[in-house]
């Protein structure tokens, strides 16, 4: 009995090199196992340090430019019909509210566009949208030039324009060199700035900025902003938001269009987060399509090596011996297999944040997790053919061979 006992004993030193015999004689199929739970894992790690490094980078941004901007717009009358255009006086009247820093007032100027050249026609593309505005602009934007300089008192009453990040590509103008014009409905005005890009502020981007004056006398505006620029103070921007529409128009708020662009960013967030969960859904379908392909190597396995399980069994080992053999195999190919998906997940984390400049961060839940989950599925992929081979029966096995 003695010696039964002593026979059937498995140590613990033993249980590795027994487990890697199949992997180690079989090394082809064995990568080919790995792959499937290698793709599963990397699509998750890589999908969840993508989504964590590119949301750092959007809270950056977003916290670099401020929260506190809010716009006052054009509202439409009662039931949604005629554009209602804001009173003259609201940039002066929203400046008094409590809480405001700084205002800017700018008007859309409809049907008027700049071209490169007076003989270009502005449907044959090439052209920008006009819009009129005064110097409080840049500072209530806290925007920068990449050239030249904005709008001031003296050049705002003359033919000179600004142009926005992209209406300077538009217009097919770099920089400021040979002191370039462009013709706005006939009339040349000279560029005197270049703005760099308004994250906040994407209409201006588009825009050729002239000034108030000069709009007025040559293309005949009323007066009448369409958009105004607010800065409030940031721990009073709800209460600010919640006013303005009454200080523009204390008649009838209702026809008052008041938005925070960093919301747009925000809802970026969201957007974000739903794409996230989509892409983790397909990472676990890859995940259980590597399983399953880790429990169709491990059944072929079991009988391919029917020999070799009789010739163990009739030597002494107990069917747990058996069972434990092929189940420690297939958790290695699960653990093997996710490791290999952290590192190829780390890696495309690593290049696409390179790629994208933001900084990148990789959950160490997602390691952990990944990691873990792996050699979850090694195991459960591994269960029924662990069983099905202890259950043979020596004589059989041995028969079979």
């Amino acid at each position: 009995m003695t010696d039964v006992a002593q026979r059937s004993r498995l140590r613990a030193g033993d249980l590795l090199p027994v487990g890697t015999v199949g992997l180690r004689s079989r090394r082809v199929r064995a990568a080919l196992s790995m792959l499937g739970v290698a793709i599963g894992i990397s699509a998750v790690v890589a999908v969840l340090g993508i989504t964590r490094s590119s949301q750092a980078d959007l809270l950056a941004r977003i916290d670099r430019l401020g929260t506190n901007l809010l716009t006052v717009a054009n509202g439409r009358s009662f039931g949604g019909g005629q554009e209602v255009p804001l009173p003259q006086t609201a940039a002066a009247t929203i400046a008094r509210v409590d809480g405001v820093l700084g205002t800017a007032p700018t008007a859309a100027l409809p049907g008027v566009t700049a071209t490169r050249s007076d003989l270009i026609q502005p449907q044959r593309g090439g052209s920008a949208a006009v819009r009129a505005t005064d110097p409080t602009l840049l500072p209530t934007l806290d925007g920068h030039l990449a050239g030249g300089v904005f709008l001031n008192e003296a050049t705002m009453q003359y033919p000179t324009a600004v142009l926005g990040y992209k209406a300077a590509e538009t217009l097919g103008i770099a920089d400021l060199a040979g002191d370039p014009r462009i013709a706005i409905n006939g009339h040349m005005y000279t560029v005197v700035g270049i703005l760099e890009h308004f994250e906040l502020a994407p209409e201006i981007d588009g825009s050729v900025l002239i000034g108030f004056p000069v709009a007025a006398a040559q293309f005949d505006y009323d007066g009448h902003p369409t958009r105004i620029y607010v800065r409030a103070q940031t721990d009073r921007t709800l209460e600010v938001r919640g006013l303005l529409a009454r200080a523009t128009s204390p008649t009838a708020p209702e026809q008052v269009n008041v938005s925070r662009p960093s919301e747009t960013l925000t809802a970026r967030l969201a957007a974000a987060d739903a794409g996230t969960a989509l892409f983790l859904g397909l990472g676990a379908v890859a995940l259980f399509v590597g399983g399953i392909g880790i429990a169709n190597v491990m059944v072929i396995s079991v009988l391919e090596r029917r020999g070799e399980i009789g010739l163990r069994r009739a030597l002494g080992a107990t069917r747990t011996h058996v069972a434990v053999q092929f189940l420690i195999e297939s958790v290695l190919l699960g653990a093997a297999g996710g490791l290999l998906g952290l590192l190829a997940g780390a890696a495309i984390t690593r290049g696409l944040a390179y790629q994208r400049g933001w900084q990148p961060l990789i959950p160490p839940e997602a390691m952990g997790l990944g990691l873990a989950g792996a050699v979850v599925i090694g195991a459960l992929a591994g269960l029924y053919p662990a069983l099905r081979a202890a259950r043979l029966a020596p004589t059989d096995a041995l028969r079979s061979t």
